[in-house]
C-alpha cells in the first residue's frame, strides 16, 4: 500500500473502465451488488474533510501523502440486492431472504473481492494506492457521495507515490509465515 502521493492526477475515464474490469470478480447468486464510485483528484481533500476530523488531519503522518492522491474509488455495497436474490425460487432454501440471517454477510465478500482485483489491476498498470478502511464517519460520507441505498465498504486512494510514505508500525508486528499459515486438512 501507498500512503503518500505525489498528485498525479488519474484519467478518470481509463479508472472508471478498469473498475468495470475489476467488477469481473466473483459475486454471490449472481447478485452484481458490488459498486465502484470515482472520485477525482480536486475532491480528494474535500472527501478527507468529510471522512476524517480536524484532530486526525492535524494528528495523522499521512495526511499529506493521501490528500495528494490522484483519485478515489469509493467501493460500496447494496444488502438489499442480496437479500432480494436469496428470495429468489433458486436461492430460497438458503434462508437468507432476510438480512439478519446472514451469518457472514456475502456483500462484504463480494466487495473485498472486487477490491482485491481493483488493487492487482492497478499494480499491473503500475499506480500505487492504498485500501482505507470504512473507519469513521459513514454517513457523512454516505451523504457527501449521494449513496442513497448503499452501504460504504472502503475507499482506495490511487495515485502515483512520492517514496515518502511513512513506514506503517504494523510491518515490526511478528506474524506467522505465509508458509506457517497454510495447512493441510489431511
Amino acid at each position: 500500500m501507498t500512503r503518500s502521493f505525489d498528485g498525479t492526477p488519474v484519467d478518470l475515464a481509463w479508472l472508471d473502465q478498469l473498475c468495470a474490469e475489476a467488477l469481473w470478480a466473483p459475486t454471490a447468486g449472481n447478485t452484481a451488488g458490488v459498486r465502484f464510485r470515482t472520485v477525482d483528484a480536486t475532491h480528494v481533500e474535500e472527501y478527507l474533510e468529510v471522512a476524517t476530523d480536524e484532530t486526525w488531519r492535524q494528528e495523522s503522518r499521512r495526511y499529506e501523502g493521501l490528500r495528494r492522491a490522484g483519485a478515489i474509488v469509493l467501493v460500496t455495497t447494496r444488502p438489499e440486492d442480496y437479500v432480494q436474490r436469496y428470495a429468489e425460487v433458486d436461492k430460497s432454501s438458503s434462508g437468507l431472504a432476510d438480512r439478519d440471517a446472514w451469518p457472514l454477510p456475502y456483500w462484504h465478500t463480494d466487495a473485498a473481492m472486487a477490491t482485491m482485483a481493483l488493487l492487482l489491476l492497478l499494480e499491473e498498470s503500475d499506480w500505487q494506492a492504498t485500501l482505507w478502511g470504512n473507519f469513521r464517519n459513514d454517513q457523512a460520507v454516505r451523504r457527501w457521495a449521494h449513496l442513497e441505498d448503499e452501504e460504504l465498504f472502503a475507499s482506495v486512494f490511487v495515485g502515483r507515490g512520492d517514496g515518502n510514505d511513512p513506514p506503517s508500525a504494523s510491518l515490526s508486528r511478528s506474524v506467522p509465515s505465509r508458509a506457517a499459515r497454510v495447512r493441510r486438512v489431511f
